[in-house]
């Protein structure tokens, strides 16, 4: 497989390169392993990361390590809709676990699985930050918040339905 960033994309990464003096461009990592994994069907294959790691003119295992202890950063493919359920002790104590089993038993998968038509993958993730408004699930840059099993349903529904989800979870701010 022949990995390269498309036109636009290579663009930014220049721009972003040279937000860097020569010899720290590996500083630039973080922001383009986003737009690799945006890019690239949602993760980073070993391709994907060496391609990153020849544009920074870095050692491939530099980009491994990053890649691997972030846990923002997919090492493996995943559906088109990432629902990444908040687990720490606020979301927990407001019925986190409930909606995680609610997910598995609606989608018939279990937490880190991808359903088989390659639409939904469940995670379970460290806090993003919306304590206040826990239980809540992220899905592309969207957060789903107090949620109940009926918007959880609502949610999967209208996820279900969607034709284009590069547009859709770049552009979606609607309330379920």
């Amino acid at each position: 497989m022949d990995v390269k960033f498309s036109d636009e994309t290579l663009a930014l990464v220049n721009k972003i390169i040279k937000h860097y003096p020569e010899g720290k461009h590996k500083s630039a990592l973080l922001p383009l392993l986003h737009l690799a994994q945006a890019e690239f069907n949602g993760w980073l294959s070993v391709p994907t990361m060496d391609y990153v790691a020849s544009l920074l003119n870095i050692k491939p295992i530099e980009v491994y390590e990053v890649a691997s202890f972030y846990t923002m950063f997919n090492m493996k493919p995943v559906g088109k809709c990432l629902l990444e359920v908040c687990r720490t002790g606020p979301c927990m104590l407001r019925g986190s676990e409930d909606i995680v089993a609610h997910i598995e038993n609606r989608l018939g998968i279990k937490e880190g699985e991808t359903t088989a038509d390659g639409l939904f993958t469940l995670m379970t993730t460290e806090c993003l930050g919306s304590c206040g408004t826990a239980p809540m699930l992220q899905c592309g840059a969207d957060y789903y918040e107090n949620l109940t099993n009926e918007k959880v349903d609502t949610l999967l529904e209208k996820l279900a339905t969607v034709k284009d989800y590069s547009t859709y979870m770049r552009s979606n701010r609607q309330e379920i």
